[in-house]
Parts: structure tokens; C-alpha cells; sequence
């Protein structure tokens, strides 16, 4: 099957859970935490770091544990066989709903190059919409001329030109416009008509039939179906989840700061570098674990994901979601620190002792994050910067400015 990217464009978003609130969302996996104690064991004199490990297990490939028939050659696919993530969908090509699905998954391609594989596959609704048979079948004949990403293209691309006009005028329309694509138009008149793309019709009614789920759009990821978040920003937060889990660590880092030490973090973005200065003493466990992901490289490439102006930036989640974690959380550290300035830096979590990777920076101060949220650092210099960071409020939707990248973060021990 020739792969193609498909021409469908719209503008990129990501999911998120604010750092004072807690969300509803849908697991990816199966979580089952347990506690584990770091075997290294530090003087009496410094804490003992303990943190709860976050056994994910592993994500099903994505022919295993499938509620539905395996992805084979006479799929409709697109996207690397091997990719980590693949999207399975039924739909059909005159629906609004499916043209919505569409613009969605050509959206999460152009987010995840390589990323994923896309497989459609048709569900006919003849009984509700006049033309969803001869879309397909249009569809059907076109892949005799190796072109059904290009006839898929063209159908959702221009559903607006084609979706309310008459059968017949629908035809004409197809014989005029597939040009545009590389389609012969004469010739793929005459395969509509033909017994193989009839045929790939009714095999296709038929399984459909047989679906666990009767409505649209249907989608499975990794052979999961996705049963009530099915809009960019749900299918979003699966995807940056499942691809979060390969970079998850699988035990508690030691514990290795110095209470007597000072420690300098700059984070070099885009837009400059934001110094800041931690502070060991007051949230030891917070400091281990940034200097920690620090110098695994974790940051790397994160963005912030959510800046609201006057109040916060947020960021520390590589999946983008504002959901991950670095595979392992630990407990709140209550000190006389207080969000009572600008430039404090806290640990984000969605409850209490459920920090993580992800950290804030305040504009302004927040009394009402004290006593919720740690507080391990302090803007040193650079906080002009931070308030430069593209404005970024995920509860908008998928209409949002990519976030700002975070290039590199370094630990100047003294």
C-alpha cells in the first residue's frame, strides 16, 4: 500500500492537568504503585529519600489483545509497521464526524512523525447518508490506480463541495475533481462499477456488522478502543502517555545532594536562560530529584505546556500532556518558604504527595498554593524570560502556539 502523508492541517495542541486541580482523564495503562526504598541509605543526618515507583505495564503491541480482527496486508494503512503507536479507525467518508476524525489523526501525524501507523478502515452507513456507499466504493476504485490515500484526501479535503450534493451530481463531481489527485476520472467510473470495489463493499458491511461498538467514529489504539476521549486532545494525551513510557524510570534515583551545598539550575530556552537558585536545605527531596532528571537529560526538549501571563509557567512533562511523570513520585516537603513573590519555583502535582518531574514558576504571588505545593527554588535571574514564554492555556483546546522549548538544563554545584 503506497504511504502518503495526508494534506489535512490543522493547528497543534496538547492536554493538560493545572498544576492546583485535579482532572478526570482515561488511563492508558494499567498503574499499580508500590513503595520502594532507595537501597542506598544516606547518613543520619540527611533524609532518607523514599518515593513510590509507578509499575506501568507494558503497552500492548498493537495486533495484541485487539477487540478486533489483526491489521493485515489488505488494510488501508499508512505510517512506519513498527511504529510504537497505531491508530485503527472505522469510519466513512460523508459524515462530519468523520471528517472531524480526519482532521484529527492528520494532526496527531504531523505531531508524531514516525510516530504512528493509521489504518482506516471503511464502515458504510447507506441507511443515513445517501453517499457513503459510492464515497467508498469511489475510494475502493481509486486504490485499483494505487491512489485510495490520494481519493481519501480529496474526499475530505473538499467535503464541503461534495457532501450535500445529489448521487448523480456526486459522480460527475468525482470524474471532474480526481484529476486534481492523479486520478484517471473515466477509468475510475468505470471501476465503481466493477465487481472488486463491489465486493470490498459488502466484506465491508459485513464486518461492520460484527463490531463490538455500532456508532462512529470507532477507534483503537494499540488495539484499546478509545470508547469516550476521541477528540485531539484525548487521543493526544494517549499517545504522548504511551510514548512517555518508554523514557519512564523503573526505580527511585539515590539520593545524592548536600544540604551544605548550593545549588545553581539554568534552564536554557528559547528565548534565554532562567537561573535559579535551590535550595537543598528546605526541600531536599525535590532538589535530588531535579538535579537528578537534570542530569539525565529529561528536560531536554520539554516544553513549557502551559503559561498563563500573571500567574505561572508550567512544564517538566515530556509527553506534553501535563499528565506524566518521570515513573516515580514522592512526598510533599512542608518548610517557612511561601509563594509570596515572583519567581518561586514549586513542584506541580495533582494531589498531595504525587510530586513528580513537573515544576512552576510564578509571576506574581499565590498565597493560595501555600501549604499545596512544595517550594524547592527561587529565580535568580532571568525571570524577565520566563515572563516572555508564549502564552499557552491547554483547557482552550487544540487551537494553541507551540510552547516554548526547553533546550537544556545544567546544575552548578558550589
Amino acid at each position: 500500500m503506497k504511504k502518503i502523508l495526508l494534506n489535512l492541517i490543522l493547528a497543534g495542541t496538547s492536554f493538560f492537568i493545572i498544576s492546583c486541580s485535579k482532572e478526570e482523564s482515561t488511563p492508558v495503562t494499567t498503574i499499580t504503585p508500590f513503595i520502594v526504598l532507595d537501597p542506598v541509605i544516606p547518613p543520619t543526618s540527611t533524609p532518607v529519600f523514599a518515593c513510590t515507583i509507578i509499575n506501568v505495564l507494558p503497552t500492548p503491541l498493537p495486533d495484541e489483545q485487539s477487540q478486533v480482527p489483526p491489521i493485515t496486508d489488505a488494510d488501508f494503512s499508512i505510517g512506519p509497521a513498527d511504529a510504537p503507536v497505531t491508530i485503527l479507525e472505522y469510519c466513512e467518508f460523508q459524515s462530519e464526524i468523520c471528517l472531524l476524525m480526519a482532521q484529527t489523526i492528520a494532526e496527531l501525524n504531523r505531531n508524531y512523525p514516525g510516530n504512528i501507523r493509521f489504518v482506516f478502515r471503511p464502515f458504510p452507513l447507506p441507511d443515513l447518508l445517501d453517499k457513503s456507499d459510492e464515497a467508498l466504493l469511489a475510494a475502493f476504485a481509486a486504490n485499483e490506480q494505487g491512489k485510495f490515500w490520494e481519493m481519501y484526501d480529496l474526499l475530505f479535503v473538499k467535503h464541503a463541495e461534495w457532501s450535500n450534493l445529489s448521487p448523480g451530481e456526486f459522480k460527475s463531481w468525482l470524474v471532474r475533481e480526481s484529476a486534481a489527485v492523479g486520478v484517471d476520472g473515466n477509468q475510475l467510473a468505470m471501476e465503481m462499477k466493477a465487481e472488486g470495489p463491489a465486493t470490498q463493499l459488502k466484506s465491508a458491511k459485513e464486518a461492520a456488522s460484527l463490531l463490538p461498538v455500532q456508532a462512529l467514529p470507532l477507534v483503537f489504539i494499540n488495539g484499546s478502543l478509545q470508547q469516550y476521549f476521541t477528540d485531539y486532545q484525548g487521543l493526544n494525551d494517549t499517545i504522548g502517555l504511551i510514548l512517555l513510557g518508554k523514557k519512564q524510570f523503573t526505580k527511585c534515583p539515590s539520593y545524592t545532594v548536600n544540604a551544605a551545598k548550593q545549588y545553581i539550575a539554568t534552564i536554557e530556552t528559547e528565548k534565554g536562560n532562567i537561573d535559579i537558585q535551590l535550595f537543598p536545605d528546605k526541600a531536599p527531596f525535590a532538589v535530588n530529584s531535579f538535579v537528578f532528571l537534570a542530569r539525565q537529560g529529561w528536560y531536554n526538549g520539554v516544553t513549557f505546556h502551559r503559561v498563563i501571563p500573571g500567574f505561572a509557567a508550567q512544564a517538566g512533562d515530556p509527553s506534553g500532556t501535563g499528565r506524566g511523570n518521570p515513573g516515580y513520585l514522592f512526598k510533599n516537603e512542608t518548610n517557612d518558604l511561601l509563594f509570596s513573590k515572583p519567581g518561586m519555583v514549586g513542584m506541580a502535582n495533582s494531589g498531595p504527595d504525587t510530586n513528580g518531574s513537573q515544576f512552576f514558576i510564578t509571576f506574581a504571588p499565590a498565597a493560595h498554593l501555600n501549604g499545596f505545593f512544595t517550594i524547592f527554588g527561587q529565580v535568580i535571574s532571568g525571570l524577565e524570560v520566563a515572563e516572555q514564554l508564549t502564552p499557552r492555556d491547554p483547557s482552550q483546546g487544540i487551537y494553541l502556539p507551540a510552547g516554548d522549548v526547553i533546550l537544556n538544563v545544567t546544575i552548578e554545584e558550589k
